[in-house]
């Protein structure tokens, strides 16, 4: 993988980013096919339009509020 992918995935990781974004980030950014549409969800929607876009500007949003 290249590096701007590896740091991507650890800082949504350590941000507790919903891992349905995640999934459809990694999906999208190395340009898999997005899951049927009965087993996506709207992070795992987000997320591939964000990897496809090859940005991480909307994972914040779905950051899990860090207690």
């Amino acid at each position: 993988m290249d590096k701007t992918y590896y740091e991507s995935v650890t800082t949504m990781e350590q941000r507790g980013v919903d891992p349905e974004y995640i999934l459809g980030w990694q999906c999208g950014y190395l340009g898999n096919p997005p899951r049927e549409e009965q087993r996506s969800t709207e992070a795992y929607t987000k997320g591939y339009e964000d990897g496809r876009a090859r940005t991480t500007a909307g994972m914040d949003a779905w950051a899990k509020a860090k207690k």
